[in-house]
């Protein structure tokens, strides 16, 4: 049974950093894309950044450019380094995994596999 396990998500203030991770088992995922995404109350699902299976080419929404940092360090586990956190980023986070590339997971749509998320709560 494939399992996408996020976690790292809770409390922070505004300026603040979290570390998410998500663990993937169950499958053989080395040759998928890994991807994080977003969902805040009253808001669609948004794409926040994703990295191909090599972990050479990395994506990412231009509202966590600069801030957040994807990385994996094998075919299981991802994780998101969030620098400088905003309000405006809290949300649920989700790990997903996907054959198709990392660029794709960028432009949306269905991906093979999700985790059940991680909350991130940043306060001012």
């Amino acid at each position: 049974q494939v399992q996408l396990v996020e976690s790292g998500g809770g409390l922070v203030q505004a300026g603040g950093s979290l570390r998410l991770s998500c663990v993937a088992s169950g499958g053989t995922f080395s040759y998928y894309a890994m991807g994080w995404f977003r969902q805040a109350p009253g808001k669609e699902r948004e794409f926040v950044a994703a990295i191909s299976w090599s972990g050479t080419f990395t994506y990412y929404a231009d509202s966590v450019k600069g801030r957040f940092t994807i990385s994996r360090d094998n075919a299981r586990n991802t994780s998101l380094q969030m620098n400088g956190l905003k309000v405006e980023d809290t949300a649920v986070y989700y790990c997903a995994a996907d054959r198709r590339s990392a660029r794709s997971m960028g432009a949306g749509g269905s991906m093979d596999y999700w985790g059940k998320g991680t909350l991130v709560t940043v306060s001012s």
